[in-house]
């Protein structure tokens, strides 16, 4: 449901890390990209890979000369910053995930730095001001869906396809397609055609990818954040990171909400763990993983957004938030 910036999000900290709630292992000597880290979760995970100790290029298509269609301020240079001051190696690298030459550059640039890339993290989207929900899909703009589609699809495609021959060289490697939903949430309709194919797309990506990266020691999940307090969704609550608790008097089911950090741990959980193969082709969230792995957001729970959503705010189940969190 898926883009905030301070030290209760698990962006701030000293150098070694250790953050409550936070995985214990290490990703020292390890490369990562990920693709779309300009803000949310892209940003968050960028920053809890880059604390356990791994060298994080993160790309992006808003720098502080530029922004993207998207039109925030968050830049790529910052979410580097960051990286660098949770103890990990950020190099920021402007990428538009459309342009083949583009991610063809960026891959023979991390070839060159380190001849390895050990985690992609296909986080690519921007597609919030496309998407017209309960509009049947006839009436949509068809530009504006396709471009959807170009954004949330085609973007992971290219990554991919250009990235992947070099995180084969080593066993061990992960891919981590970012998305919203699971395969069994995404059974109910997403009630806008364009966003349901977009966001169900890399779900069958990573089932794809979990068969061909197999013979090579590789591994490939769908994974998805619950209901995002991303820096675009604590603007549209008219809310802070602080007080993000009184977004529950503009919907009540904000109160489930998980900070950025959370889908940052959960990564970090899955790329440290040395039986990762474990969850190959599989459909993750971050509040299932929260269980398996233990780690916590910021605040100290662990919120179930997807099974909250079905039971309560779907299926009118009369329980407190407690009960998800």
């Amino acid at each position: 449901m898926a883009d905030k910036q301070n030290d209760d999000d698990g962006f701030g900290g000293s150098p070694t890390g250790g953050l409550p709630g936070a995985p214990e292992g290490r990703l020292d000597g390890k490369v990562v990209l990920v693709a779309g880290a300009t803000r949310g979760a892209g940003r968050a995970m960028a920053v809890e890979l880059g604390r356990a100790g791994a060298v994080v290029y993160a790309t992006g298509r808003t720098t502080r000369e530029r922004r993207s269609e998207v039109n925030r301020p968050e830049t790529i240079e910052e979410t580097a910053e960051l990286i660098d001051a949770a103890g990990g190696t950020g190099i920021a690298v402007p990428t538009d995930h459309l342009d083949p030459e583009q991610v063809r550059a960026l891959v023979d640039r991390i070839d060159r730095d380190h001849g390895r890339l050990d985690v992609l993290v296909n986080d690519t989207w921007g597609g919030e001001a496309y998407i017209d929900f309960d509009t049947k899909m006839w009436d949509i703009d068809l530009a504006k869906g396709l471009r959807m589609l170009r954004l949330g699809v085609d973007s992971h495609l290219i990554t991919s396809h250009c990235a992947l021959p070099l995180l084969i060289r080593n066993r061990g490697g992960l891919v981590v397609e970012i998305t919203d939903g699971t395969a069994e949430t995404n059974k109910e309709y997403r009630n806008s055609l364009f966003f349901d194919v977009t966001k169900n797309v890399p779900i069958r990506i990573a089932f794809g990818l979990g068969k061909e990266l197999e013979e090579y020691g590789c591994t490939a999940v769908s994974l998805t954040p619950g209901f995002l307090r991303s820096e675009q969704m604590l603007d549209t609550f008219g809310v802070t990171e602080e007080n993000w608790r009184d977004g529950a008097k503009v919907s009540p089911h904000f109160v489930i909400a998980e900070s950025p950090a959370f889908i940052g741990r959960a990564v970090t959980a899955l790329a440290t763990d040395p039986d990762v193969a474990r969850w190959n082709g599989q459909s993750l969230s971050s509040g299932q993983l929260a269980q398996v792995y233990g780690f916590t957001d910021t605040d100290g729970s662990r919120p179930d957004a997807w099974r909250y959503l079905a039971e309560v705010a779907s299926g009118a189940k009369d329980a407190p938030v407690e009960e998800y969190r």
